[in-house]
């Protein structure tokens, strides 16, 4: 996916207090929108399993769960540098939090997938807008600043609750099923590539389609497994499928986070 839509200068610091010395958000690569898919998919299914399959509600899971993303975005705001656990740690909670809203909303709500995903559209769009008026870019090598900084994250937050009722409208009200909503959204992120690849589209632009459209992929790839095979799915249940998904993050992580080290000390060699 957009492996080469924005390339991060971890360089220069401002002059403002609140500019940081460099960038907190990782590089975009292919492993950055593999871990984004792994990490949406595992708030799908950890999401599932707090509210439904621990018979939790979801009411108290959204609160644990929003819970959950302001501490760890907190200390994502407090940190002067990027640290791979503790970004992807936030990813996963925005993820899980997204999750358990949407499905407040829907349903304990009442709104139902097709209203409560245009409402979230528009939730989004006013971020994106107020966002782009105040700091001047969407582009993720300008989150220099607390205040950019708190717009992505709020974005991200939306943009997940978003994905998980659009994919439980594709899935359940669309009539394509889980693999069906699946395979729809995994084609529109193939027309991505192809134009970040093929067309002088706007990058940023292209970014955040693909962010936004990462997360239904992720819902409808958790619907796939952990439903019955007679619902369409691969009948892993919600707490198989966390367990493989938080395996392959952790390696992941774990990987992006060796290659961060080994960069600052290649840095700090050449100073």
């Amino acid at each position: 996916m957009a492996t080469s839509a924005i390339n991060v200068d971890r360089g220069a610091a401002g002059a403002h207090t609140d500019h940081l010395a460099d960038s907190k958000i990782p590089l975009i690569t292919a492993a950055f929108w593999v871990m984004k898919i792994c990490a949406t998919t595992l708030g799908e299914t950890a999401g599932d399993l707090l509210s439904m399959t621990l018979k939790v509600g979801y009411g108290l899971a959204s609160v644990i769960l929003i819970s959950a993303f302001l501490v760890s975005v907190v200390g994502q705001l407090m940190s002067r540098r990027y640290h791979p656990f503790l970004y992807w740690t936030v990813i996963l909670t925005t993820s899980t939090a997204g999750t358990t809203m949407s499905d407040y909303m829907d349903r304990t709500m009442g709104l139902g997938y097709a209203k409560g995903s245009a409402l979230l559209v528009g939730i989004l769009l006013c971020i994106f807008a107020t966002w782009r008026y105040s700091t001047g870019s969407l582009s993720v090598d300008q989150v220099r600043t607390r205040k950019a900084e708190l717009f992505y994250w709020t974005a991200i937050l939306f943009s997940n609750t978003l994905g998980t009722a659009l994919g439980d409208f594709l899935a359940d009200d669309s009539g394509l099923g889980f693999m069906g909503g699946a395979l729809l959204i995994g084609g529109l992120l193939a027309v991505v590539l192809a134009a970040t690849l093929f067309t002088r589209l706007s990058r940023v632009l292209l970014f955040w389609i693909a962010f936004v459209l990462t997360r239904p992929f992720g819902a409808t790839l958790g619907d796939v497994l952990t439903k019955s095979r007679e619902d369409g799915g691969l009948a892993f249940g919600t707490i198989g499928s966390s367990a493989i998904l938080l395996a392959i993050l952790i390696v992941f992580v774990a990987r992006s986070a060796v290659k961060e080290r080994r960069a600052r000390v290649a840095t700090a060699a050449a100073a």
